[in-house]
């Protein structure tokens, strides 16, 4: 009985110390991929903003600083439900 609680023991412990194992991670031989502009955005879609033009990074902008005064400004949400 005592040999078989040993035993049983013995492998579990094996089989945590194997979860335990860690793989290298190593770069790809491509190398890095440099992301692009946010304002290239991803063409025609549909969640696409209306009047932002992809790649036009001066209507980013402007869309960029609308969404900050009216979407995100609860100063100005708050005010204009009174």
């Amino acid at each position: 009985m005592k040999r078989l609680t040993l035993s049983t023991f013995a492998i579990a412990a094996l089989l945590g110390l194997a979860a335990c194992g860690d793989k290298p991670q190593e770069m790809s031989a491509t190398g890095v991929k440099q992301d692009s502009a946010a304002y290239t955005g991803v063409g025609q879609s549909q969640y696409v903003q209306t009047g932002w033009s992809s790649g036009d990074k001066s209507t980013w902008e402007q869309q960029l600083k609308a969404r900050a005064q009216y979407g995100m400004n609860d100063y100005q949400r708050i005010g204009a439900q009174k």
